[in-house]
């Protein structure tokens, strides 16, 4: 038996057992994630560096402590600022963390199936969608409390307030203002200073002031040495897949602050220093990224071809900020997120980006759900060529296989590849 296969039996598995037992089911999915990331431990995946090994055991570790130990931890959308919890000492995780590794095991279909006639919007983010579904069947436990935000995901708006009544637990919401200027920012900051206060009564631990500099000091340091390592795409490249590339977006988010990440960006930065010069074509991609596509997989997986010198969802919380005042630290990285207001910020943000990795096109992924990037794609597109950066909107969904045409994906994508080497040329 092979190891689709495998995954296809353990998904029928989880979904005939969540039927009945969920909590058993939860027991099983739970059994499978320890026995990978054993795996992960003892056989690596050795076309992978160091670093992109290291990512995939932390944020394998990140799911299974919320599965196994709910009290313990809080469940957040993944534009809150963690570092709060990290001195804290709480575990958080995010509903596209839990949802993607549902759709790896090949087991969403029963939770998407559950949502369907319940209220749930067959528009809303399929992460969103799964994630409902496995906490109406109960697969989901309970969270100590929740955080989110209303900024960039609209799906918050509808799967946190569910959640809060569904589960009857704390929950604290982040108003971030459109307006990007220092009142917004001071607004921001004083909610982050009740955010902390609220996690304080929650819990029954304290957050220290020096504890939560130190926090913001290593997002600061993991951010410095990101844009470090993205300076190296230029001429070089790490192999790997589209998996890590996910991996790097929670490293940057839920786990930004922690010791975690700031070893991973380190290691990151020390793989590619040693790494060889690659001539394959360089990518910008904008948001989501479906690792589990085939076709898309089947280009960019360790390609000689191409490669994703960047992700737009990694870099975007990545700026200098002033580590002496870590709650003004934490709201400048909210306001001024190019995901916050018009999307003249991201379009900026991505040429900046492009002109640091050397990327000889963009890849803008119109993910099944995102009200915002579907209805900014084509603005998106026009702006970055006409600053001479081509780019491709590709359609899709990085979980519900039933909002992707692998055909009309293939097609687009390896015609957008052969027109940028006719134009390296």
């Amino acid at each position: 038996m092979n190891e689709m296969d495998i995954i296809k039996t353990f998904a029928s598995l989880i979904e005939a057992l969540t039927a009945k037992n969920p909590v058993g089911a939860r027991q099983l999915l739970l059994a499978g994630y320890r026995a990978q990331r054993l795996a992960l431990s003892l056989k690596p995946d050795k076309k992978l560096p160091p670093s992109k090994q290291y990512a995939a055991r932390t944020v394998m570790d990140m799911v299974i402590r919320a599965l196994a130990h709910p009290e313990k931890a809080a469940l957040v959308s993944i534009f809150v600022p963690c570092e709060p919890l990290a001195a804290a000492g709480i575990a958080p995780y995010s509903a596209e963390a839990l949802s993607g590794y549902l759709a790896a095991t090949k087991c969403e279909t029963i939770f998407l199936e559950h949502t369907a006639g319940k209220g749930v919007p067959e528009t809303l983010c399929s992460f969103h969608r799964i994630f409902i579904g496995a906490a109406a069947t109960g697969l989901m436990p309970k969270p100590k409390f929740m955080i989110y935000t209303n900024l960039a995901c609209d799906g918050n708006l509808i799967t946190f307030p569910y959640l809060k009544r569904k589960y009857e637990i704390p929950a604290f919401f982040i108003d971030v203002p459109y307006e990007k200027s220092g009142d917004s920012v001071r607004y921001v900051a004083g909610q982050l200073k009740e955010m902390c206060a609220f996690i304080s009564e929650v819990t029954g631990r304290p957050i220290p002031e020096d504890a939560l500099r130190q926090a913001v000091a290593r997002s600061e340091r993991t951010a410095a040495n990101y844009l470090n390592y993205l300076s190296y795409q230029k001429e070089r490249r790490l192999p790997g897949d589209l998996t890590s590339e996910m991996y790097g977006v929670f490293m940057s988010h839920i786990l930004l602050g922690t010791e975690q990440a700031e070893k991973y960006s380190g290691l990151l930065l020390k793989d590619i220093q040693n790494a060889g010069p690659s001539s394959g074509l360089r990518l910008l991609w904008l948001h989501l990224i479906p690792y589990l596509q085939a076709p898309v997989k089947e280009v960019l997986n360790f390609s000689a071809q191409a490669f994703i010198a960047a992700c737009e969802l990694t870099y975007e919380s990545l700026m200098p900020v002033d580590v002496s005042k870590p709650y003004e630290a934490m709201a400048r990285r909210m306001v001024y997120s190019c995901h916050n207001g018009a999307p003249e910020r991201r379009v900026a943000q991505a040429l900046e980006i492009a002109g640091l990795t050397g990327a000889e096109g963009a890849v803008i992924f119109a993910h099944w759900g995102c009200k915002s990037t579907i209805g900014a794609a084509q603005l998106i597109k026009d702006a970055l060529e006409k600053a001479a950066l081509p780019a491709l909107i590709l359609d899709g969904d990085c979980c519900d296989p039933a909002n992707s045409s692998d055909g009309q994906t293939a097609t687009r994508l390896g015609a957008f590849l052969e027109m940028l080497e006719e134009k390296r040329k």
